[in-house]
């Protein structure tokens, strides 16, 4: 479902909503964004999913230059979907259950400041939303270590190279095999359960 856009800049704070097309946009960091298009395209709502970078200062940045560190960017996916359909509670939702917010400096096998987990609010009520859910996981204690995934206004945003978009539905054994090797559904397991 991604929309292959490169090189184009979204801008940040341009509204979470964009009352022309009653749609709104949400953007999350999770580790790998390959691995982060999958469970988002699964929900009733969601019009699309974009790979990219974003929290950094470069612009228009590579994948080989946000790989190799240093420019403050992540990989993330960002999400335009329907609010009539699917709620940025569910969003968030299905963020927190697809990464591992107890490890900082990265997720799962990929280490890095551009493999962190967060969240990239694009207004006040989204801040509002993502600070009282992690509230309420900090409270819940599913897990024993602190939850230290970052919450932080959108920046700009930069659609990843057209090889990256999809990666799953376009590479499915190699998808697979990453993911396997990574160890993302194993340790997702252990913080969150079995996946229903």
């Amino acid at each position: 479902m991604a929309v292959s856009c490169i090189g184009a800049l979204v801008t940040p704070l341009a509204m979470a909503s964009d009352p022309t097309t009653g749609t709104a946009v949400a953007t999350f960091a999770g580790g790998c964004f390959w691995c982060m298009e999958p469970p988002f395209d699964k929900l009733d709502g969601v019009i699309s999913t974009t790979s990219g970078y974003t929290g950094g200062s470069s612009e228009n940045p590579t994948y080989k230059e946000v790989s190799r560190g240093g420019t403050g960017h992540a990989e993330a996916v960002q999400i335009v979907y329907d609010p009539k359909r699917v709620g940025y509670e569910q969003l968030l939702d299905v963020f927190w259950h697809n990464i591992d917010p107890t490890t900082a400096g990265g997720q799962f096998c990929d280490w890095g400041d551009q493999y962190r987990s967060e969240i990239f609010y694009h207004d006040e009520t989204q801040k509002r939303m993502a600070e009282r859910s992690k509230t309420a996981l900090e409270e819940t204690h599913p897990f024993k270590e602190p939850v230290v995934t970052e919450i932080a206004a959108a920046s700009n945003f930069w659609p990843a190279e057209d090889y990256h978009q999809d990666y799953y539905q376009k590479n499915p054994v190699r998808y697979k095999f990453y993911r396997y090797g990574c160890g993302r559904d194993k340790r997702l397991e252990e913080l969150w359960g079995k996946p229903e």
